[in-house]
């Protein structure tokens, strides 16, 4: 596991000096060491987290004639049989590291070797013969990768400030992005909270020579969901048993410790108990727990440690200290208000203390309809039936009625009456927004709304929706998922918290074999009714306590809200009316003290105003100043 950057310039231009504030500014992902390349105008970097041949492994790595020239960013799974076959083929190889592995497959198979591979990833590759630069992300997302093309000089790496240590790179910032991120908690993978910067998408590939203009950019996997398999529950439960108990034994590899989190959920309890089949040695599992909370699922947890024999460590989580804050925002490089970032990134702490490989649940949400909103989205469509004139009219009898803020069962109504005029993407848009068009007509600034020019923050979920056309709705509310909520909320959050406590996380259940085998599985045989996850919780009963399944869905809670009127109160004012954040012009003052008395006054208001929040902290630490290092952060008082 590491961090990358690079910088390619068809000038013949170069900047060691730069290359390596390039690298020290993610020296997180990679403490363990550094390694350049500077050949004319190619520099590439990276900073290393050793998990693989913890001698050999050091990188920038190369082929024979040391023509190709491989930076990499996670791990490949099936490295070893990708080894042998190549080996086969005629290729020596100087380690056994994965990343060399990456050099020879170039070779053989140009772009196109990134479908062999299996894992996550984040690789940048350069042909000096070929004079072509290939940039690739693995097929769900798990790692991210930046890059710009500006006055034909290419950059790329793995967060933000990476290229941001270049000066020549504006930090200008994208107010669609500021929006998006605003209505959803994440800014989705088509745009950037700096214009000048580009995500590279899951599942795609950039492909660039010098002095040729724009990249190539083409997306190399989807998940097929046809052919149905014809298959009933019990054959079903079995294979996705025997498929999930070899995504997680490949994920065991490793010349370190590693352990695993435990929420007390299914699906990292499934995790953990393939886990207990496939490892020999220690289980070490780590859970948190907020005391006070509504929600507490550690007596769950606690209770499959014992049934698997795992070693199991409890953090008690206080309400969040506001100097951790700036510096989360640092490391998300762009704003992200997921409050579970912040028990991600303490879990991280504590299981780094004694592992540096962890296993999670994350994916099984999205691979077997875990969601509530599945089937509330899936019972809403034979409305469209109605025409819509006579939807829009009992909405609006709906909300003249009582309004449509509250929780009396009238007022309930009437927000389902005003989701049903909604076309079934925007409706689906619409069960997970957190801002909603009163709060961004009452919140942004004139400036800010004519800047906005119409743009919608939802349109990624529009296009997620449109190109999942024809598929059962199950099947289509899961594939939008993958596209939007899981990379870009959920991925991140995982990626990111961990990687700031050089922490390498890796996700069984988001394994592309085992994803591809529950695309194809009938959509009744992974939700029915109001009931979810119907086969994985098939697979993985025999293998838990006994009625540990039984009990309903319960999440992650943060109690966000109670620490917003108690051990947190004064921060929202403290930030966002700081004149700093009002001088910024993109929020009006006297909407914010209302939103900040709405929820002290007991409405639930703790969403927006964490959002706001982080904005103005991403701000203040990536936007007004590019520090290297998070001890260079301004302190919040």
């Amino acid at each position: 596991m590491c961090g990358i950057a690079g910088r390619i310039d068809p000038g013949g231009h170069h900047d060691e000096a730069l290359l390596r504030r390039m690298c020290d500014a993610i020296e997180h992902r990679g403490p363990d060491s550094a390694g350049y390349l500077v050949d004319g105008g190619v520099m590439l970097g990276m900073r290393r987290l050793a998990v693989i041949d913890l001698a050999g492994g050091e990188q920038p790595m190369f082929n024979e004639d040391r023509s190709v020239a491989v930076v990499f960013n996670g791990e490949i799974y099936n490295h070893d049989e990708l080894r042998a076959d190549l080996r086969r083929r005629g290729h020596s190889f100087a380690t056994r590291s994965d990343t060399e592995v990456i050099a020879h497959l170039w070779e053989d198979h140009g772009p196109s070797f990134v479908e062999r591979l299996r894992g996550m990833f984040a690789i940048a590759v350069w042909d000096s013969v070929r004079r072509e630069l290939l940039l690739a992300r693995d097929r769900l997302g798990k790692k991210p990768l930046y890059w710009t093309l500006a006055g034909g000089v290419m950059r790329f790496g793995s967060e933000p400030r990476v290229l941001l240590q270049d000066p020549a790179v504006p930090r200008d910032v994208d107010p669609a992005a500021l929006d998006a991120f605003l209505v959803n908690q994440y800014v989705p993978h088509g745009l950037c909270a700096f214009s000048a910067l580009r995500k590279l998408a899951p599942a795609s590939r950039l492909l660039w020579r010098p002095g040729a203009g724009e990249p190539h950019v083409e997306r190399y996997w989807h998940p097929e969901h046809e052919p149905k398999l014809a298959i009933g529950l019990p054959e079903a439960a079995e294979q996705v048993r025997e498929l999930l108990l070899e995504s997680t034994r490949i994920r065991l590899m490793s010349d370190v410790p590693l352990g695993a989190f435990l929420s007390g959920g299914m699906d990292s309890a499934a995790v953990v108990a393939a886990m207990a089949r496939t490892h020999s040695g220690t289980i070490r599992t780590f859970s948190v727990a907020f005391p006070g909370s509504t929600v507490d699922e550690t007596p769950y947890a606690l209770e499959v440690a014992r049934h698997c024999g795992t070693e199991h460590e409890v953090l008690e989580v206080e309400p969040v200290h506001a100097a951790l804050l700036p510096r989360l925002a640092w490391h998300f490089g762009e704003p992200f208000a997921d409050p579970a970032a912040l028990p991600t990134y303490q879990l991280a702490e504590l299981a780094r203390e004694r592992v540096t490989v962890a296993l999670s649940g994350d994916g099984g949400d999205e691979a077997y309809a875990g969601y509530r909103r599945y089937w509330q989205l899936a019972r809403t469509l034979p409305a469209d039936r109605v025409p819509l004139p006579l939807r829009r009219g009992l909405a609006r009898a709906l909300a003249a009625a009582r309004g449509t803020e509250g929780r009396s069962p009238l007022q309930r109504a009437a927000r389902l009456a005003q989701r049903l005029t909604l076309s079934p993407a925007a409706r689906y848009a619409d069960l997970f927004r957190y801002l909603r068009e009163s709060d961004r007509r009452s919140l942004y600034s004139d400036e800010l709304q004519s800047a906005l020019a119409g743009r919608d923050p939802l349109e990624h979920v529009e296009r997620a929706w449109a190109s999942s056309a024809g598929l059962d709705p199950i099947d289509r509310v899961m594939a939008v998922d993958r596209e939007t909520y899981l990379p870009d909320d959920l991925l991140a959050k995982v990626d990111v918290a961990s990687m700031a406590r050089s922490l390498e996380v890796r996700a069984p259940l988001l394994d592309h074999v085992l994803v591809e085998h529950a695309a194809r599985l009938p959509a009744e045989l992974k939700m029915h009714g109001t009931r979810g996850k119907i086969v994985l919780r098939a697979s993985a009963e025999p293998w838990l306590p006994p009625g540990f399944l039984d009990r309903p869905k319960q999440g992650f809670a943060v109690p966000l809200a109670h620490w917003l009127r108690h051990e947190l109160r004064g921060l929202p004012e403290d930030v966002l009316l700081d004149p700093r954040s009002v001088d910024r012009g993109l929020l009006r003052p006297q909407a914010v003290r209302a939103l900040v008395a709405e929820h002290d006054a007991g409405l639930d208001r703790s969403a927006q105003i964490w959002a706001l929040v982080n904005l103005e902290l991403w701000f203040r630490t990536c936007v007004d100043q590019v520090s290297a290092t998070p001890a260079e952060l301004p302190a919040l008082t």
